[in-house]
């Protein structure tokens, strides 16, 4: 298979995206390195050429603010029964809704798998497109991000704001239990 790279500016830096050959999405993240993108998968393409790929323009208009833009762009990801229903878990979860660790567990009918729950979180190469950051650790704690705290901080606060929450989180509350509540 012959993969498609595609680096884009956001306002959280360089953004790359690999897509195969029918445009869905390998893998992502908030780098310029391919060599970065390519290391989140256990398979990668036998040749990868840079390119344009579809996801991009779905990328910038989440920046623009279309935040549900990113819904609809196909992914691929190869992965256990429960990785992949957590992969699609992820996609069902709200922006500006955030969930921990063990609400996502319970939501895949699983509530003692919560370590199970964080490395499909871990696991997740297409990053944004499958939106692992709107995963959290028990009492809003931030967690952990592949591509960077700051980065996921930055997208909890561009949903949030999105979602009318902007200033609980600017506070450092990313709670989801307050950040789903209505702004004071």
């Amino acid at each position: 298979m012959t993969a498609t790279i595609q680096t884009i500016e956001t306002p959280d830096g360089a953004f790359t995206i690999l897509a195969d050959d029918r445009q869905r999405v390998l893998a992502s993240g908030w780098t310029a390195d391919p060599a970065a993108i390519l290391a989140r998968l256990a398979s990668p393409p036998a040749e990868v050429r840079e390119g344009q790929t579809d996801a991009a323009a779905a990328a910038q208009a989440y920046y623009d603010g279309d935040l549900a833009a990113i819904d609809t762009v196909d992914v691929a990801q190869t992965g256990t029964t429960l990785q992949r229903a957590g992969w699609d878990a992820l996609r069902g979860i709200a922006p500006g809704a955030p969930l921990t660790y063990t609400e996502f567990a319970a939501a895949l009918g699983r509530p003692t798998a919560v370590r199970a729950a964080a490395s499909i979180c871990a696991r997740n190469a297409p990053a944004l497109f499958v939106p692992c950051h709107r995963v959290l650790r028990a009492g809003g704690a931030l967690g952990g991000f592949a591509w960077g705290l700051e980065v996921k901080r930055a997208l909890l606060a561009r949903e949030a704001e999105a979602a009318g929450r902007r200033r609980r989180l600017l506070d450092g509350d990313f709670s989801p239990s307050r950040a789903s509540s209505p702004v004071d």
